[in-house]
């Protein structure tokens, strides 16, 4: 059955999922980058933006980076996730932070106040721009999906309104051993006992703590 998720969703030990002052310097904000230390190393990162390279790690992170691609057949991005660029998109000459081939292969929606033309890119990446909200974003990303799973990508305060609504069916969070002391914080004032959510698995890898939560 299709579900929503997130997956390899890095995350400090003091809770937060991104640095503060996120910039085109800083795509993941001041020290954000450290959240995800345990997958750069991997092999399927380094395939991933390698040009095939198969160096990289082998071992359980890596198993839970390969994971969290399978099934999925379409991704929701917050605005921030595509690019530092606020209000107007002006030229249009911003095309997200991949360069011309991003690593989704497949439909991307990303929530937007400001209207854009769908953007199509080289390996099957197509991005939406959807103006309408969440919930449109994820009619628009099941029905493109076919039966996939949809997979929010982030961030922070993406994933948080997608929880607040309960759209939400399993959370892979890689628990990274950092504390950042400040920028955004992912589970505050969140229940996620009560959102029905219980662990389901976990697994300390090489460079984080994995652990998998899926509604009852």
């Amino acid at each position: 059955m299709s579900k929503v998720k997130v997956a390899a969703f890095g995350i400090s030990l003091d809770g937060f999922g991104a640095g503060s002052n996120q910039s085109l310097e800083a795509p993941l904000g001041i020290r954000g980058p450290e959240l995800m230390n345990w997958f750069f190393p991997t092999q399927f990162f380094q395939q991933m933006h390698g040009d095939g390279d198969t160096r990289g790690t082998t071992g359980i992170d890596n198993d839970f980076a390969l994971r969290s691609f399978e099934n999925v057949g379409a991704w929701i991005l917050g605005r921030n996730m595509f690019g530092p660029i606020r209000g107007s998109w002006g030229d249009e000459s911003w095309k997200g932070w991949w360069g011309e081939n991003p690593p989704y292969h497949m439909p991307v929606f990303v929530l937007t106040h400001n209207a854009r033309e769908p953007l199509e890119m080289a390996g099957g990446t197509t991005f939406y721009f959807i103006t309408e909200g969440i919930e449109v974003a994820l009619e628009k990303a099941r029905a493109s999906a076919m039966g996939k799973d949809v997979r929010i990508g982030g961030g922070v305060q993406t994933i948080r309104q997608y929880l607040q609504k309960n759209l939400i069916d399993e959370m892979h969070l890689a628990h990274s051993p950092v504390y950042l002391g400040q920028g955004e914080n992912l589970l505050t004032g969140m229940d996620l006992p009560k959102m029905g959510f219980k662990i389901a698995e976990q697994k300390q890898g090489e460079g984080a703590l994995h652990v998998i939560l899926r509604k009852n």
